[in-house]
């Protein structure tokens, strides 16, 4: 336990620990909505589960904005105030404040308000070296997913699990809710599009927390021949995979509210097309839109500025037709636990010069984890003949995914 001085300055800045221990499984999407839950906890406010492994010891932390306890305290916060020794910081895409653009590169600094050192695991730099790891005697990752394949999260997960797992330091992982953790859904990746936006065979959709998804990674081998993270993750408490969560602060730039989370998994695939999401609006992922759409097709309007997230967005400065999502749009079908591909499916059809709709880089299959969505819809597929396209990968996957499921499944 800690001692009397360093356990009272870590419960001034953290809620006292909760306990859940709840293990079920399930197959298919549920009928109705998450159930509002206003006790739910992340795994760092159950301080007493993971006190005596950090105690004493020299902690490197992978966390960002989202990484805060209830009360909204940072961890980082939290344990420095409390006596741990923080070695250094492992920041993901957006960076350690989250206030990057999504691709942007950040560079290695110090943080002004700790002083500690802040290690960017984005661009050229993906995997923790020897370096940045030799003065820690464990590594805790605390990040805040989003439940989607294409969330660069979970690739940084990946990284770190395996850099772990070589230079033989024990891991954290503090586990959060999935607020996309009620459904599984999409195609599943081929290994063969595998990149930073896609590194495992997973549907777009797999309905775990990053925790479970975690021990996914490890048993699998999916680290490479012969590594295992020495892995310990810490459950949160009052979760279930029926029970909806608030995320208490916004996942990255562009997901501004839990409206966008919401249709990220369905609206992301247009990151590789000729349509806008929203960059550059206040309603980043809860819009479709371009210049050159047909007007008397695309009743909404919004125009492309710069702003903090977004600095330089697709169509920036241009007024785009298209769709307000934000709120319940008669133009397409309810989206509610599944991809709903009639975005994609409508957009494609109104779109006047369908050679130029999806770009030429890869990046469209990239994000689909195959070539085969493309296809399909430049085949004119209906929503229903492409969805039954999944099935067999799905149903596999879904017998996987029993095996690691840490909560009661929906």
């Amino acid at each position: 336990m800690p001692t009397k001085k360093g356990l009272q300055l870590l419960l001034l800045v953290s809620l006292l620990f909760f306990a859940g221990d709840f293990l079920a499984y399930g197959q298919t999407a549920p009928k109705k909505k998450p159930i509002p839950d206003a006790v739910i906890h992340p795994a760092c406010d159950r301080t007493e589960a993971y006190w005596e492994d950090i105690k004493g010891k020299r902690v490197a932390l992978l966390v960002n904005q989202t990484s805060v306890f209830s009360n909204k305290v940072h961890l980082v916060d939290s344990l420095k105030n409390a006596g741990i020794k923080i070695t250094c910081i492992l920041a993901p895409e957006h960076g350690f404040r989250g206030d990057a653009d999504a691709g942007q590169s950040v560079t290695n600094t110090i943080d002004k308000k700790t002083g500690i050192a802040v290690i960017s695991l984005y661009g050229k730099h993906e995997k923790p070296s020897s370096d940045d790891l030799k003065n820690c005697d464990v590594v805790i990752f605390d990040l805040q997913d989003v439940g989607a394949r294409f969330y660069t999260y979970i690739s940084t997960l990946f990284y770190v699990m395996q850099a772990c797992a070589e230079q033989k330091k024990p891991m954290l992982l503090f586990d959060r809710p999935n607020p996309n953790g009620y459904y599984i859904d999409g195609p599943v990746l081929d290994l063969k599009f595998k990149s930073f936006v896609g590194m495992f065979q997973l549907p777009v959709v797999y309905g775990m927390t990053i925790g479970e998804l975690s021990g996914m990674i490890n048993e699998e081998g999916w680290l490479g021949t012969g590594l295992q993270c020495d892995l310990t993750v810490i459950k949160c408490a009052g979760y279930d995979h029926t029970k909806h969560y608030s995320l208490p602060v916004n996942p990255s730039p562009n997901l501004p509210n839990e409206k966008a989370i919401e249709l990220y998994p369905s609206l992301c695939f247009f990151e590789g097309t000729e349509i806008s999401v929203g960059r550059g609006t206040d309603k980043q992922f809860q819009v479709l839109g371009n210049p050159n759409l047909p007007a008397k097709d695309c009743p909404f309007t919004f125009k492309v500025v710069a702003k903090p997230g977004a600095k330089t967005p697709p169509f920036l400065g241009k007024t785009c037709k298209g769709f307000d999502l934000s709120t319940a749009n008669a133009a397409f079908p309810e989206s509610y636990g599944k991809i709903n591909l009639e975005y994609l499916i409508r957009l494609y059809a109104l779109f006047p010069d369908k050679k130029s709709f999806f770009h030429n880089d890869g990046f469209f299959d990239k994000l689909a984890g195959s070539d085969q969505l493309r296809q399909q819809i430049i085949a004119g597929l209906k929503a229903e003949e492409i969805r039954e396209s999944w099935k067999s990968d799905l149903d596999a996957f879904k017998k996987k995914r029993k095996k690691y499921l840490l909560y009661k499944d929906f």
